[in-house]
């Protein structure tokens, strides 16, 4: 498990010195410490502290300024802070600190007794936070596991579809030399053109394989990737189901990058069409388009797909990215749960889903490079 990351901030050496040690008599902890607010502030955006303890009398900028300051940072807000000092000790320098937001307020000499069992609090309830975040991670994983076997099951007949074609072109191609054999028609040219067909049929079959092996690959390579392969592979994936259901796709992309997961980003994709698809035949929707559209905007690739298959009822749109939650037949509810932990967690994107004048939008921002 993590160690617990605390921050001493004193412009006295002594002062860190005795009270890391105070600490490490304790508890076993990571310390970093800083010699003014300035270097304190440099501490906590690179590193992930979860306890602060902080001198108020400091040269250029004193306590009660550092902890005002860091509390109107979005990534150093909520983090615990306790002030330890030796002057200012009255009640109206305490209420100071803790309208600024300070949990604790201890003056000197310190005793150890007491800052031991202080922070012993926040200590135990880091431990059981990380402990709730493990267990939410597990079951995420699990959330993610039953979507892809879903996923993996409804591909099932598209990968049947996509290998009987040309199984079917190798058996006609296979007869067609024993009855060329029979009328002595096989010649160079003959041998040529049966080597190039069935090498194109194998190449197929064999690209075919290779696409679904990958596509349920448990690996998460994060790359710099062209955001149209993706969409690409998708579509190739989903084999003739959009000529089946008359579907027209509509695809506007060019050379948008994203950085993650590339075969992540394709299940992303593949969940939301076949959402579409289901949609189409449930509703009985004629004149059936599904459209994709990538853009740029700042150091972020924003993919846009949305259907005219109507949208659905704003009480379900609040609804469709919980765990569990279907309204089909025989959903699992964990597909739309799938695809909003990829954009977030794996991706570190944004994702909004809302009926527009034709039917659902997904609007998903991906990263174009590593954070």
């Amino acid at each position: 498990m993590d160690k617990f990351n605390i921050l001493i901030v004193d412009d006295v050496p002594e002062n860190i010195y005795s009270l890391k040690m105070m600490i490490e008599d304790s508890f076993d902890v990571r310390i970093y410490s800083a010699l003014n607010a300035q270097e304190g502030i440099e501490i906590l955006m690179k590193e992930n502290i979860d306890l602060i303890l902080t001198d108020v009398q400091m040269p250029d900028i004193d306590g009660f300024e550092f902890v005002d300051y860091i509390k109107n940072i979005e990534r150093t807000k909520d983090i615990p802070v306790i002030f330890i000092t030796g002057i200012y000790d009255k009640d109206e320098y305490k209420t100071k600190g803790y309208n600024l937001g300070a949990v604790e307020y201890i003056t000197k000499p310190i005793h150890d007794v007491l800052l031991n069992s202080k922070l012993k609090v926040y200590i135990d309830i880091f431990e059981r936070r990380k402990e709730d975040e493990k267990q939410i991670a597990e079951k995420e994983k699990v959330l993610i596991h039953q979507s892809k076997m879903a996923t993996m099951g409804e591909m099932i007949g598209v990968i049947a579809h996509q290998l009987k074609q040309p199984l079917n072109i190798l058996s006609l191609y296979c007869n067609d030399v024993k009855t060329s054999y029979e009328y002595n028609e096989i010649d160079d040219k003959f041998i040529d053109d049966f080597s190039k067909n069935t090498k194109e049929q194998i190449k197929f079959l064999s690209e075919t394989i290779d696409d679904f092996r990958n596509f349920f690959n448990p690996e998460k390579n994060k790359v710099q990737f062209e955001i149209k392969d993706a969409i690409n592979t998708s579509i190739k994936l989903l084999g003739n189901q959009f000529e089946v259901n008359e579907i027209k796709l509509n695809i506007e992309v060019s050379d948008e990058k994203v950085y993650g997961s590339e075969t992540e980003l394709e299940q992303v994709i593949l969940n939301i069409i076949n959402n579409s698809i289901d949609a189409f035949k449930e509703k009985g929707v004629k004149n059936r388009e599904i459209n994709i559209k990538v853009l740029s905007k700042q150091s972020y690739t924003i993919l846009i797909m949305e259907d005219n298959a109507g949208g659905v009822k704003i009480e379900t749109l609040e609804k469709l990215f919980d765990p569990y939650y279907t309204t089909k037949a025989n959903g699992t509810g964990t597909g739309l749960y799938m695809v909003k932990l990829v954009i977030k967690n794996s991706f570190q994107g944004d994702l909004k889903l809302s009926n527009s004048e034709l039917g659902l939008r997904y609007i998903i921002a991906l990263p174009q490079n590593k954070f």
